[in-house]
C-alpha cells in the first residue's frame, strides 16, 4: 500500500511538471549558437577577419552549463548539438540574417562588411571576431 501511494505521488508530481521545449526553441541558447555559427562563417570567408576561438569555446561551454541548469540532460544536449535538422535550420537562419543585411553570401567582401559591422556594433557575433 505504501509503495502504491508513493508511486501515485510521484506520478502526480511528474505529471504537473511542464514539458521542456526542445533546445532549438530556447532563445538564449539557440541565438548564441547562431551567432557562433555566423562568426565562424565570417572568419572562414573573410581573410581580413579572425575568430576569437577561445572566447567562442568558452561561450559554448557556458551554453552547455546553462542548458544543464535549465534541466536538460547531457543526452538531450548532445542530440541537439549533433542534429542535422537543427544544423540545417541554423544555417538557414544565418543565411536569412545575411540576406536581411542586404549582403550576398557568395561575395567574400560582403562577409568582410558583415564582420566589420558586427565588430563595430559589439554584437554577439562581433565579440567573437577581430580584424587582422
Amino acid at each position: 500500500m505504501r509503495i502504491l501511494t508513493m508511486a501515485m505521488i510521484f506520478s502526480l508530481i511528474a505529471g504537473s511538471v511542464p514539458a521542456q521545449p526542445p533546445l532549438g526553441e530556447v532563445d538564449e541558447i539557440d541565438g548564441a549558437l547562431l551567432a557562433i555559427g555566423l562568426a565562424d562563417e565570417i572568419r572562414k570567408k573573410c581573410p581580413e577577419i579572425s575568430g576569437r576561438t577561445l572566447k567562442g569555446y568558452r561561450i559554448i561551454l557556458g551554453l552547455r552549463d546553462r542548458a544543464r541548469e535549465l534541466g536538460y540532460s547531457d543526452a538531450q544536449i548532445d542530440a541537439y548539438r549533433k542534429s542535422d535538422v537543427e544544423k540545417s535550420r541554423l544555417k538557414a537562419e544565418g543565411a536569412a540574417y545575411v540576406r536581411a543585411q542586404g549582403l550576398d553570401m557568395t561575395v567574400p567582401a560582403d562577409w568582410c562588411k558583415l564582420g566589420k559591422s558586427e565588430i563595430a556594433k559589439k554584437s554577439q557575433i562581433g565579440v567573437l571576431l577581430r580584424v587582422n
